[in-house]
Order: C-alpha cells, then structure tokens, then sequence
C-alpha cells in the first residue's frame, strides 16, 4: 500500500457523508408524511371555508345566481344598521348567560352528590348522561309537548300540585320563552358537565378533606377552600364550553319556537338560517355569520384568561 493512500482515505470518507443542510432535508422529507396530510385536511374543511365566506360576505350573492356582484362592506354597513340583528344578539346574549349559571350551577351540585351520599351509585352518571346523547331535535320536541299550555305535562302538573295560577303559555308568552328554553337546553347538556365536575372532584385529594374535617371545618368552608379552588380547571372547561355553544344555538330554539312570539327568542344562528334560506341574502347571511365567529372567539378568549388567571391566583 502507497503511503499516500493512507492519507487519502479519511479524506474521501468525509467527502461521502452528507452535509447538515442534507440531514435536515431529509429530515424535512420524513416529518412531512405526518404534518401534510393533516395541513390538506385543516385547509380543506377550515381554511377555504373561512376564506370563501369572507368572499361572499362582499357580495350580494343570492345562493342561486351564477354570477356574483361585489359589494364591497355594504353587508357590514347593513349589519350595524339592522336593528334586528341587535334584538338577536341581545336575545343570544341572554340565552347564552342563562345557561352558564344553570347549567354549571346544577351540574356542579350533581356531581357534589354523587361524588359523595351517592358515590356507589355509579349508573347515576349514565342516567343524567343521557340527554346529552339524544337529538336536539327530538328533545326540541318532547319539551314543546310538556310546556303545552292545552295538553302539557308542566301546566298539569301545576293544576294537580294546588298551583294552576302558575300555569303559564310557556312558550307563547315573550317574557317566559327564552328562559324556558334556556332551562331547556340546560336540561339536555347538564349530564355532560357533570362528568368534568367530576373528574376535577375526584382528583381532588382526600387527605386535604380529612385534615379539614379534624379542624372542625364545616361542610361550606370544606368546598369554598378546598374543593371549589381545586376544581377551577374543570369550572374553566365548563364554562368556556357552554358558552361556545350556547352562542351557536339553532336546532332547539327552530324546533320549539322559530324564533317566536315575535322575535323574542330568536337567536343569532337562527337569523342566518332565515337570512339565507328563507330570504336568499347568502352574502348578508355569511357576513351575519363572521360577525358571531369573531363575537364567540372574542368573548370565549375573554372568559379563558380571567378564568386562567383565577386558576393561577387559587
């Protein structure tokens, strides 16, 4: 063998390695077959549809004409003026608020109990469960029979109980049917919220309980220092996620009221329904529709960091 071979040779061996700009190619290359399919789907079923409702929310696009006029922000202008619109807002405002003290309210005290007297009896939480796993529709109209003020079980019951100057048009009357249907809505989503609870209730320690209960705390002081602050994560979950979709009601209120008396429980997602499919306004209906995404993300970030900030102080 030449002596200079022997040189030579570490030489050609780190010509033949790849560079780091290489190595981070291919690297590129292999991380790409689990992202690109996942980015191909979000913009299919996300991005283009918020692109394309931007579009058409600057037109007068009627939902069947092939041909589109630019309008520019004359949708957005119309918006603000349309008092309507308001009277929606105020309406799913409302609804929205109703639910989340409810509906949390009620669930919380669900799974105290059966987080404690009823911890044995576990088909408790299928059972509240249930409603959740039905169709709103058929919910919609089970409950539209039971607030019957001819034939409805609630005015019968009132009549049977002593109490028939309770008895109330529950639906017709427009002081009483928003709040039915958020009592209504509460009803069918209550199990689900129950379940977080839960949850958060179970991670919670038993030791804490029991050195408390040597102290002679009381039951109140045991859930104000001990139980309410650990559950905060689940109070966070629960409350951003009923206000996200109280803000997006439609099917129960269509089924039981169609807005009505009047407007009085229209909501917000109900006048797009009718702006677009009973009106033909698809543009103003789509720029009614960014409105309340942007409403929705603004106040679900809103109640995220005061919440999140709770969290962080308890």
């Amino acid at each position: 063998m030449e002596p200079g071979s022997l040189v030579m040779m570490p030489l050609e061996k780190r010509q033949r390695r790849p560079s780091q700009w290489g190595i981070r190619l291919r690297q590129l290359w292999t991380h790409s077959f689990f992202w690109l399919p996942a980015l191909v789907i979000f913009t299919i079923f996300v991005i283009y549809p918020i692109v394309g409702s931007l579009y058409y929310s600057l037109t007068d696009w009627d939902g069947l004409a092939p041909n589109l006029q630019m309008v520019g922000l004359a949708n957005f202008r119309q918006l603000i003026s349309d008092r309507s619109v308001f009277t929606d807002l105020r309406n799913t405002l409302l609804f929205a608020t109703g639910v989340m003290i409810l509906q949390n309210g009620v669930a919380l005290l669900l799974a105290l109990i059966l987080d404690g007297p009823l911890r044995r009896l576990t088909f408790l939480r299928v059972f509240f469960l249930i409603p959740a796993m039905l169709s709103p529709l058929a919910i919609g109209y089970i409950w539209s029979y039971i607030y019957s003020p001819q034939f409805g079980f609630l005015n019968a019951l009132l009549g049977h109980l002593g109490l028939a100057t309770w008895q109330q048009d529950w639906l017709g009357n427009p002081r009483l049917v928003l709040w039915s249907l958020v009592f209504t809505n509460s009803w069918e989503f209550m199990g689900f919220s129950m379940v977080v609870f839960l949850a958060g209730l179970q991670a919670v320690p038993a030791e804490l309980y029991e050195a408390a209960r040597v102290d002679g705390s009381s039951v109140w002081q045991r859930f104000r220092y001990i139980t309410f602050p650990l559950i905060a994560p689940a109070v966070t979950v629960n409350v951003v996620l009923t206000l996200i979709g109280s803000m997006k009601i439609f099917d129960l209120i269509f089924v039981m009221t169609n807005g009505g008396p009047g407007d009085a429980s229209e909501s917000l997602a109900l006048r797009i329904y009718k702006e677009a499919f009973t009106l033909n306004h698809f543009g103003y209906a789509t720029a009614v529709g960014i409105v309340m995404a942007l409403l929705i993300l603004t106040l679900s970030i809103i109640n995220l960091h005061f919440l999140r900030a709770r969290e962080e102080e308890l």
